[in-house]
């Protein structure tokens, strides 16, 4: 009997790319024009914050509503992607080529399509892609399971076979909501929370660390081989 094939199924900003602090400033902007001045738990809010555009609109007085967040905050991020100023994460490139080498792979983000498809096309990446499930795409957002369900199905993969790779604590929560193993690449060395170190399978500093890593949870188990075929014939 074939195994089931094994997926890797990524989050996107700070996993992949170094983006955390562009959606900062682009977010920043925004509100600053509504008269609310950024502040350190505002970005601190932002880290895989699937809620991040209502949460955003709620720091302009009710002058705007999530979709004029959206909007706007999408097409300046675009434009951070055109100018060259969203880039892979050192190691990432690399280890997104180590994980199609063993099965299909997908992203999981709650960032807008919009945004997605324009750094994926400018790294390059969507031609490795058997699955882009974006925050549009789902009712509910991470820590909810639902974004890493819905790659699992659309890369025909069970969720049991899958690994995440994730960055924050809420996307680590909807990997295992999700039933899915769990590589983790904490963001700038950050400490994971108390009710999360425990999930991951494997955690590591960078992405460049993290190959090694991701090798071995992708590694084919040996039971799934089966037992090795009869040999028939005569000996001399």
């Amino acid at each position: 009997m074939t195994p089931v094939p094994r997926a890797t199924v990524f989050d996107l900003d700070d996993t992949l790319i170094d983006s955390g602090g562009a959606w900062s400033r682009v977010c920043a902007a925004f509100a600053a024009r509504h008269g609310h001045r950024w502040r350190a738990v505002d970005e601190t809010a932002l880290h895989g914050n699937g809620g991040w555009a209502p949460y955003v609109a709620s720091l302009c007085g009710g002058a705007v509503g999530s979709a004029d967040v959206v909007e706007s905050c999408t097409a300046a991020m675009v434009d951070e992607c055109a100018a060259g100023r969203v880039r892979p994460l050192p190691g990432a490139v690399e280890l997104f080529l180590e994980a199609g080498r063993h099965g299909p792979v997908g992203v999981a983000t709650a960032s807008p399509r919009r945004f997605v498809l324009a750094v994926l096309e400018r790294l390059g990446l969507m031609p490795g892609l058997s699955a882009v499930v974006c925050g549009e795409d789902v009712a509910r957002v991470k820590p909810a399971p639902d974004p890493y369900l819905r790659a699992a199905a659309e890369v025909g993969v069970p969720p049991s076979r899958c690994l995440a790779v994730e960055d924050s604590p809420n996307g680590i929560r909807s990997a295992a909501a999700a039933g899915m193993t769990i590589l983790a690449l904490p963001r700038g060395g950050m400490r994971l929370p108390a009710d999360v170190v425990h999930l991951p399978a494997a955690q590591a500093g960078t992405a460049a660390d993290a190959v090694p890593l991701l090798s071995r949870l992708l590694a084919p188990d040996p039971r799934e081989r089966g037992p090795a075929p009869a040999v028939s014939g005569h000996g001399r």
